[in-house]
């Protein structure tokens, strides 16, 4: 249904700019999840993925891409971020769309704030489906040395919540990065399943190339 745009053209725009000014960092990632879930939502058991991000200054724009069965997501996004202190700052917007008759599209502003170990997200975003849908989404999350959990929840035209808690790392052998991995367990209510309530365990492996 949903993954990770208002403002998306603005954000392309400004990185553009700065290229010749700040440093450039370009990455790739290729990864697998044993249950595909976003904010809460299963959307394929045994999913593959894969993305590229740029990086200048404050600024991020990036692609990534999933397989959802009947085609694949994907998802475009761009975002300015800035720190003050202990405190970070974001302002962005995400597209996503899809290959096949998966989903519609859905379209987003995404605003985030952490400070220590707390972060907070918010989207506000636009379903495209017949008649188009206004939603809003929330997320509170703390984490510590891997450990996080985090509370999730829907309101407007979208409505339920799920709870998420998981571990992850990089493996590391010998000063040589390898892989990416976590485990996350995950409960979504009925009304967010629009059914009966469900909990899943998600595994991830992924690997990160630098460029």
């Amino acid at each position: 249904m949903l993954r990770k745009v208002i403002g998306t053209g603005i954000v392309l725009l400004g990185v553009l700019h700065v290229q010749n000014a700040v440093a450039q960092d370009w990455s790739a990632n290729l990864g697998f999840n044993s249950e595909y879930i976003y904010r809460g939502i299963p959307q394929k058991t045994s999913s593959a993925f894969g993305g590229l991000d740029f990086a200048a200054g404050g600024f991020s724009a990036g692609a990534w891409t999933a397989d959802v069965g009947d085609g694949v997501e994907v998802d475009l996004y761009g975002a300015y971020g800035w720190e003050a202190g202990d405190w970070g700052f974001s302002l962005g917007g995400t597209w996503y769309t899809y290959t096949g008759d998966f989903d519609d599209d859905y379209l987003e502003a995404n605003v985030g704030v952490s400070w220590k170990f707390l972060s907070f997200a918010a989207a506000f975003g636009r379903y495209d489906s017949d008649p188009s849908q206004d939603y809003q989404f929330y997320s509170v999350t703390a984490s510590h040395n891997g450990f996080y959990g985090t509370i999730g929840t829907f309101a407007d035209d979208f409505d339920g919540s799920y709870y998420e808690a998981g571990y992850g790392n990089d493996l590391t052998v010998k000063d040589t990065y390898l892989f990416d991995y976590g485990i996350s367990l995950i409960y979504s209510d009925s009304t967010l399943l629009g059914g009966e309530s469900d909990t899943n365990i998600n595994f991830q492996i992924k690997r990160t190339f630098s460029f």
